[in-house]
C-alpha cells in the first residue's frame, strides 16, 4: 500500500507551520517533504543559530528534510517565526529598504539573485530581492 502524497502550493509556508507547530509542543525535530529551495532557507535559520541543524534523507524513493529545533534540554531561540511573501501576493525591496527585525535582534530571509540569503548580507552586497521571512 502506497503512502498519500500531500503536495503544497507553498511549500515554504508549510515548513514555517510544520516549525510553529513542532515549537508549541516541545518538539526536538521535525521533519518535512524535501524541496531545494527549503533545504536552503533551513541552513540560512540554522546558519544564524534559530535551528540547530537540518538534514535531509531518504526513504525509498522520497527525500524527507529533518529540521532540529532544539537540544534535549534546550529551548529554541525562535520566538516569532513570519512568512512575508505569499504566492498570492510577492513581496520585493530594493537593497536599500530592506527592513531590520525588531532593532537588529532579529533575521529577514531574502531571495536574491545570487541566491537565498540573510537581509544584512544582502544588503552588505547590494542586492534586494524578494522577502521570504523573517524570524525573532
Amino acid at each position: 500500500m502506497k503512502k498519500a502524497v500531500v503536495i503544497s502550493t507553498d511549500p515554504i509556508a508549510d515548513m514555517l507551520t510544520r516549525i510553529r507547530n513542532g515549537l508549541a509542543v516541545g518538539k526536538t525535530k521535525v521533519s518535512l517533504p524535501h524541496s531545494n529551495v527549503c533545504e536552503t532557507v533551513a541552513k540560512a535559520l540554522a546558519d544564524n543559530g534559530y535551528v540547530r541543524g537540518v538534514m535531509v534523507d531518504q526513504d525509498d524513493d522520497r527525500k524527507h528534510l529533518e529540521v532540529v529545533l532544539s537540544d534535549e534540554h534546550g529551548t529554541s531561540p525562535i520566538t516569532e517565526l513570519t512568512r512575508l511573501s505569499t504566492p498570492g501576493r510577492r513581496m520585493y525591496v530594493k537593497a536599500s529598504a530592506i527592513p531590520v527585525v525588531r532593532r537588529g535582534r532579529g533575521v529577514v530571509i531574502i531571495s536574491t539573485s545570487h541566491g537565498i540569503m540573510t537581509g544584512e548580507s544582502a544588503k552588505a552586497k547590494g542586492l534586494g530581492g524578494e522577502l521570504i521571512l523573517q524570524v525573532y
